[in-house]
């Protein structure tokens, strides 16, 4: 009888032991899942420093910094930093001299032309810093209303940016779920459309790697 109780009693031990065990592999796999998302996100944090810092040293960032600053408060805009602005939006000899202007009656804005930007195959962050480009580029000289044709899933959170966004499915996706009817038919009656909704005047495809600048929109 004490045999027979002492076996139970080392299996009920073992049975514990192995429930422990399995436990704490799974507390151990939680653990390294942990330390492999924050190692993802320390890694994706140096990555936006990195860029952040790339754009705040870039002369794009810079002369779009005065833009914003002019157009805020022209007057009390450092002379230095108008200097330098001036110098940046200088026009070529017999050109007419580009002035910022502080804003755009909202009927008259309705008149101006609109311009069709094609960004088709740019990531979330290069359709943002598009459309950021896009806006700098009208602080400048707003004379068109820009619409921006993307296939970026994501694009409706770039609405906040104030720039009129239409999408248009990407070819794989289209391809997987309507595969009778060709993606280059769908993109020529998507810019017709939008040729005719918006009247465009102007049709710019953006090389999608390599985005326009906003000396190039300027340009």
């Amino acid at each position: 009888m004490s045999d027979l109780s002492t076996k139970s009693e080392l299996e009920k031990l073992n049975w514990e032991l192995a429930a422990l065990t399995g436990r704490l592999r799974s507390v151990e796999l939680e653990r390294d899942s942990w330390r492999a998302r924050c190692d993802r996100l320390t890694e994706q944090r140096d990555r936006e420093r990195e860029k952040s810092r790339t754009l705040r040293d870039s002369g794009s960032y810079r002369l779009g910094k005065a833009l914003v600053s002019f157009a805020r408060d022209p007057f009390r805009t450092s002379p230095r930093l108008i200097r330098g602005l001036a110098r940046r939006l200088r026009p070529p000899a017999g050109g007419a001299p580009v002035v910022p202007r502080q804003g755009v009656d909202p009927q008259a804005a309705k008149r101006l032309p609109a311009h069709l930007y094609v960004a088709i195959g740019l990531d979330h962050d290069a359709l943002r810093d598009l459309v950021v480009t896009i806006n700098q580029r009208l602080l400048v000289t707003p004379d068109h209303r820009p619409v921006v044709l993307t296939d970026d899933p994501s694009f409706s959170l770039l609405r906040k940016l104030g720039v009129l966004i239409e999408y248009l499915p990407d070819r794989a996706t289209w391809e997987r779920h309507r595969p009778g009817r060709a993606w280059d038919d769908l993109l020529a009656e998507r810019l017709a459309q939008l040729c005719r909704d918006h009247s465009t005047e102007r049709t710019v495809v953006v090389d999608r790697l390599n985005p326009p600048t906003l000396a190039e929109l300027l340009g």
